[in-house]
């Protein structure tokens, strides 16, 4: 008989698809827009309610304040301004999980703000410091082998290793840019290929073909890719299949 492998299923959600009650069956984790990129109170309240009907675990997912770019663009901000503004995105979360009586149980930034976090010290730092500021103990999911993993490691901070199902990846595992052909994967078979790699052998087929070591403890799909809903469906029913748990 198999070892039975335990994965946590996340994606990106409340901003603006409006397909969380599809996706949230299918997932143990979920990562809310909280106001940077996307995300308001009405949405936040909609999704927590959707998470915690679900047994679904709620994570922050701050931005660069930049509603207009969703957060892709890099924004120039001191430490001091990008600080307030992720612990101002968080705290709004943070009010809609007390009235709804749900747990923070993890934070994500989301999109230019992740992508430089896991080069950046300075970045990094700074949304150490955010977690750091909350009194219970947070997660922090994060790339492999990313700056920001590495200081959390020292901060005493727990880190979920995230990987991304339906996207490709650079030699150096950074994330291929969406402005570039073949950044997102759309073929759920191709999708649990590369989600299967990822988890069993720990490797990730670059987008020129080279094999390269990554751990992932999380995996995400995008909330707004096309079709996340199929994706989700395809791979939560294939990985049952496949040895490997969703928890």
């Amino acid at each position: 008989m198999n070892n039975v492998i335990s994965i946590d299923l996340n994606a990106d959600v409340g901003e603006g698809i409006g397909n969380e009650s599809g996706l949230m069956p299918y997932l143990s984790s979920c990562n809310i827009a909280c106001g940077g990129h996307a995300g308001d109170l009405k949405t936040m309240t909609t999704v927590v309610k959707l998470a915690k009907l679900n047994n679904v675990k709620i994570g922050a997912h701050p931005s660069f304040p930049d509603k207009l770019n969703f957060g892709r663009d890099v924004t120039e901000l001191s430490d001091a301004d990008l600080y307030l503004s992720i612990k101002q995105q968080v705290s709004d979360l943070q009010n809609v999980l007390v009235s709804e009586n749900a747990q923070l149980h993890h934070i994500k930034p989301h999109g230019a703000l992740y992508n430089l976090a896991a080069k950046d010290k300075k970045t990094a730092r700074v949304i150490i410091e955010v977690i750091k500021s909350i009194a219970d103990p947070i997660k922090l999911y994060a790339p492999f082998n990313s700056v920001i993993a590495k200081i959390a490691k020292e901060e005493h901070i727990e880190v979920k290793y995230e990987a991304f199902a339906d996207r490709n990846y650079n030699n150096d595992l950074s994330l291929v840019s969406r402005k570039n052909t073949g950044a997102v994967l759309h073929e759920k078979e191709a999708v649990l290929y590369h989600v299967l790699s990822m988890i069993k052998h720990q490797k990730v087929k670059s987008l020129s073909g080279v094999e390269v070591a990554i751990k992932a403890s999380t995996i995400c799909v995008h909330g707004d890719t096309q079709n996340a809903f199929e994706i989700l469906k395809y791979l939560s029913n294939n990985l049952k299949m496949n040895s490997i748990q969703i928890q």
